[in-house]
C-alpha cells in the first residue's frame, strides 16, 4: 500500500551537470509535464544574461546573499566562477517532489546531507556540442573556456556521486528518460 502524498516523504530529484549541458532547459520540460514535482528556484548573484528568462534565478545582489547565507536559508551554496549560487531551503510540507537544478558542488553538498537524495547526473553529447551551448546562450568567450576548464574538473566527481547518468544529446529522448527514472523512485516509496 503506497502512501498519500501527504503522508509520504518527497523524494529530492538533483539534476546536475556542466555548464551547458541543457539543465536548465530539461528541468523546465520535467516541472512542466510531471506536477508532483516542485522546482526550487536557485538564487545567483550573477547578472541576467541577454534574452534569459526572469524567473531562471532569482537574481539578487552579494549582501542579500551573504545574509541568506548567515541565516541559514540555503540547503546549498556556492561560490562558481566569483559569483554565489545557491538552492533555498525547500519547505518540506508541501507534498510533493524536489527538483534541484544545481552544480556539482552544491550537488554534493546536498547528497553529504540528504544521502536519500537521487542525483541525474547530465553530461553533453560532446565537448564540442557543450561549447556550442554555451556560446548559444550568450556566455562571453573568457567563461565559456572558464565553464569548459570547470567541466573537466567536476565530471568525475558527479559521475563518482551519480545515481543515473544521462547523456543530453536529444532533448525528447533525454526528459523522456528522466521522467523514467523518477517514476522508477517513486514507485520504490
Amino acid at each position: 500500500m503506497t502512501a498519500s502524498s501527504a503522508e509520504r516523504t518527497p523524494n529530492i530529484f538533483i539534476v546536475s551537470g556542466p555548464g551547458g549541458v541543457g539543465k536548465g532547459t530539461i528541468v523546465t520540460a520535467l516541472v512542466e509535464r510531471d506536477p508532483q514535482l516542485w522546482l526550487s528556484r536557485s538564487w545567483t548573484t550573477r547578472a541576467q544574461r541577454p534574452g534569459e528568462k526572469d524567473g531562471a534565478y532569482v537574481f539578487t545582489d552579494r549582501a542579500s546573499f551573504e545574509a541568506r547565507i548567515e541565516a541559514g536559508g540555503f540547503l546549498e551554496w556556492t561560490n562558481f566562477l566569483g559569483n554565489y549560487y545557491g538552492t533555498p531551503t525547500p519547505d518540506p510540507d508541501m507534498g510533493r517532489d524536489v527538483v534541484l537544478e544545481i552544480e556539482v558542488d552544491g550537488a554534493r553538498q546536498v547528497k553529504s546531507l540528504h544521502p536519500e537524495a537521487i542525483l541525474i547526473f547530465v553530461l553533453p553529447p560532446s565537448r564540442e556540442e557543450q561549447q556550442r551551448r554555451l556560446r548559444g546562450r550568450g556566455d562571453p568567450e573568457d567563461k565559456v573556456d572558464q565553464r569548459l576548464q570547470k567541466a573537466v574538473d567536476e565530471e568525475p566527481v558527479g559521475l563518482a556521486i551519480a545515481n543515473h547518468v544521462v547523456v543530453n544529446d536529444d532533448l525528447e529522448r533525454t526528459v523522456g528518460e528522466m521522467m523514467e527514472i523518477i517514476r522508477h523512485h517513486r514507485s520504490l516509496d
